[in-house]
């Protein structure tokens, strides 16, 4: 990829990570839509808010992880602004509170739909971005950065984005934010278990770091099961059978658990990382179409 400006900053974005934002806002959409609340202004509000919380995330870890001496030359995974160069860390560091900041100011607008409240809730979200890798206790170098991708990227995304829309939380919201939310942290086990010997140079005390990497491929294999029981929980909600649709994603998720077992290159843990993206969307895509249809 030619280095133009706008093709680092698209990198720092980190494109692969961003169906962790986008799939929530569709299910906890289409939740509002089964229950006769869609409303087309929120949704769209939700969507670019959560779109801004991932890429502000990701430049915030750009950054500290540089601050902190996370990325080094014998890091594996993809190329780093800061830590290459291409970026300036100060630059960086602009970049993530704008991007946070307009995250902000376009939240806030929520209000308007959910109450008062929920400017708490923007706010926490806004500190965890930057307390994902920053801060006086860095949330993933304690090893619980996975907590955080689970509630705000499953469960607070999905369950805001439908309560926005109908003004009432529902279990089915919270069951569609608990798989995609599962899915979201296979991720980061993902990123986690490529990165485990650097990380742990660097002081980083991931799960994988503190307890191997074959707890690592357990983590990624039960999240994966757990998710895929969420159809079923869905549907006892009242839902009808279509929601299973995210079943048909089975044998490609148990083909990429296998993946897991068997990843030790760099090259194994990219293609690992993109196929755990797919799958997110895949399901997501089928979970939201089963929900519009049930």
């Amino acid at each position: 990829m030619r280095k133009t400006p706008w093709n680092i900053w698209l990198l720092a974005a980190r494109p692969k990570t961003l169906p962790a934002a986008v799939v929530p806002v569709l299910l906890g959409t289409a939740v509002a839509v089964h229950e006769g609340g869609f409303r087309l202004v929120p949704a769209l509000i939700c969507l670019v808010f959560a779109l801004l919380i991932q890429i502000g995330t990701n430049y915030a870890n750009d950054y500290f992880d540089y601050r902190q001496g996370a990325d080094t030359d014998k890091r594996v995974g993809p190329v780093r602004a800061v830590a290459s160069g291409l970026v300036a860390p100060q630059t960086m560091w602009r970049a993530t509170m704008i991007v946070l900041g307009a995250a902000f100011l376009i939240g806030l607008s929520l209000v308007f739909y959910g109450g008062w409240w929920l400017v708490a809730v923007g706010v926490l979200s806004i500190l965890c971005a930057i307390a994902y890798t920053g801060g006086p206790y860095p949330l993933g170098y304690n090893g619980l950065g996975d907590i955080f991708v689970f509630i705000f990227f499953g469960l607070v995304a999905v369950m805001f984005t439908a309560y926005v829309q109908t003004g009432e939380f529902s279990w089915a919201a919270f069951w569609a934010g608990t798989g995609c939310g599962l899915l979201s942290v296979n991720l980061l086990v993902v990123n986690n278990a490529r990165d485990i010997e650097t990380d742990r140079e660097a002081g980083k005390r991931t799960l994988p770091v503190r307890f191997g990497y074959r707890y690592a491929v357990i983590q990624y294999v039960a999240s994966a099961l757990v998710a895929y029981a969420m159809p079923d929980l869905l549907m006892r909600t009242g839902y009808s059978g279509w929601v299973l649709l995210p079943l048909l994603t089975l044998p490609f998720a148990a083909f990429l658990c296998v993946a897991m077992t068997r990843a030790h290159r760099p090259r194994d843990f990219h293609w690992l990382l993109a196929r755990t993206a797919q799958l997110l969307l895949f399901y997501g895509l089928l979970m939201t179409l089963g929900i519009l249809l049930g």
